[in-house]
């Protein structure tokens, strides 16, 4: 009865072989989840936001969150925006000098706005009889989608279609929304008093209007 062949013996250095390849694949592997993992936070950074306002099929355009504050002396002048509203009226900036006004811009695809919207609406409400008046500017949104999202929240006051972010942009010279949502608290006199990048805080937007209310201009 004739015995079964023996496998060859490995060599030392043969048998080195696999461990050194599994370790250069565990480093491969490692090497290509770094890559992702700063892949992933270049694209979650500032840089889209720089780049665009715009959602860029994202539930959220991530910026450096977070409150600026200008003072009477420095602040800049808001554009002669004009444009569309979600029901199809001409709407121009300046029709609000001598109020403050608040210039929220937001998306229905866009999860802490819809986590914002209720205090927006109610400090809207609340603030009306004191001469704050409330504008939307709607990003890269339809307008059936962004209407149901302004019956959803009970938000009354208007907001402008900017699709192709051209009202947003109208902004880089000033004091852009460098995310979604970005909100601006504008001076009776048409100047930027402060802006808030990510949710807003009924408390924290509220006093920054309260503040701006009780400045001159």
């Amino acid at each position: 009865m004739s015995r079964p062949p023996r496998c060859p013996r490995r060599h030392p250095r043969h048998a080195a072989i696999g461990p050194r390849l599994k370790r250069a694949r565990r480093g491969a592997a490692a090497v290509a989840a770094a890559a992702g993992t700063l892949t992933l936070a270049a694209c979650a950074g500032g840089g889209i936001a720089q780049s665009t306002p715009a959602s860029n099929g994202q539930s959220f355009v991530s910026g450096d969150s977070g409150t600026t504050v200008f003072g009477s002396s420095n602040r800049p002048l808001a554009p002669p925006v004009t444009g569309t509203t979600l029901d199809g009226a001409r709407l121009s900036l300046s029709r609000f000098r001598g109020h403050v006004l608040v210039m929220n811009f937001w998306g229905s695809w866009c999860t802490p706005c819809r986590a914002e919207a209720p205090t927006l609406a109610s400090l809207a409400r609340t603030l009306r009889p004191a001469g704050v008046a409330f504008l939307g500017v709607d990003i890269r949104d339809t307008p059936a989608s962004a209407q149901a999202f302004q019956r959803n929240f009970n938000v009354t006051y208007p907001s402008l279609n900017d699709p192709g972010d051209a009202i947003a942009l109208a902004f880089r010279s000033t004091v852009p929304p460098a995310g979604i949502p970005t909100t601006l608290v504008i001076s009776r006199s048409g100047r930027i008093a402060a802006r808030v990048i990510g949710q807003v805080s009924y408390q924290g937007l509220r006093g920054l209007i309260s503040k701006t209310l009780a400045q001159p201009s």
